[in-house]
């Protein structure tokens, strides 16, 4: 039950989600839509594997990136990951992924035996770094900084900072209480804010139900919550990133010059792992 009003001050919710389920993936967010509005936040997937569900083989699930960053939160369970940059290992519960694609990379993981949950998160990057060097972190949850009831993925909050090597945006992942209030205040420029949902209900000016993702009236106020019932849910904030979304299949940059590089790279490391056979025949052409 809710056991506390919303106070002054409210801030709309002008979009909500509960996205495409095809078998363990929702996609709550693509960069043909909802990107479009909360960029650089610009794709959002949440990850349900049952206990005992197959799993596809890694070598099936090899995908290149450039010009976006990937993050993984995983929330329960395990998932198995490897990279072309040579990074390979296994993200516990409470683990964090960062991928800066930038230049072009291809990866692939798998979730562990057992009930697995993880949110993936993709961002844009600004155009000194959609087509530079490639890097990534692989945070245990130990090395996760925690301020009240958020951990700090991306960005800093409550005088905390990441230890992930970002561009300027916040990413927190946030567990209440029953009826536990929480306000979460943007840093001074941050227009953009959403939330998404895995666990319990949050209550705003509506409430926002397990697996709806919200986006909020572009605005620098504090926006206020409480729970209902044991809740969790990530949370994104940041200033509008204010160039062009140009797409590929699974790219994003800010130009179609930008855009050919990254293909270019991309096309070239794939025809690498297939000439020493790391792709499992029916792969996708990059």
């Amino acid at each position: 039950m809710l056991t506390q009003q919303i106070e002054q001050p409210v801030h709309a919710i002008v979009h909500r989600s509960r996205g495409i389920t095809g078998g363990p993936i929702t996609r709550l967010m693509s960069p043909s839509d909802l990107g479009q509005i909360i960029k650089p936040f610009v794709f959002l997937d949440l990850a349900v594997f049952e206990d005992g569900e197959e799993r596809t083989p890694m070598e099936y699930l090899w995908h290149p990136h450039s010009g976006i960053a990937t993050v993984t939160v995983i929330l329960e369970g395990a998932i198995r990951f490897a990279e072309t940059t040579g990074r390979n290992g296994v993200l516990p519960s409470g683990g964090v992924e960062w991928m800066r694609a930038g230049k072009g990379v291809w990866h692939t993981g798998q979730a562990e035996e057992g009930r697995v949950r993880a949110f993936q998160l993709w961002a844009a990057l600004p155009p000194d770094l959609e087509n530079g060097p490639n890097a990534s972190q692989y945070l245990m949850p130990d090395e996760i900084p925690v301020a009240g009831p958020a951990r700090v993925i991306l960005g800093s909050y409550g005088g905390e900072r990441s230890p992930i090597v970002a561009p300027p945006m916040t990413y927190l992942l946030v567990s209440l209480d029953p009826g536990q209030r929480w306000t979460y205040r943007r840093p001074k420029g941050h227009d953009v804010a959403w939330v998404a949902v895995h666990e319990g209900a949050l209550q705003t000016t509506s409430t926002i139900p397990t697996g709806e993702m919200a986006i909020f009236e572009p605005s620098e106020q504090p926006i206020e919550f409480v729970a209902q019932g044991k809740t969790g849910f990530v949370l994104g904030s940041a200033t509008k990133h204010p160039h062009d979304l140009v797409l590929g299949s699974y790219s994003v940059h800010t130009s179609p010059e930008a855009l050919r590089k990254g293909h270019e790279e991309i096309h070239r490391i794939g025809q690498e792992l297939r000439a020493r056979g790391a792709l499992a025949a029916g792969r996708p052409k990059s």
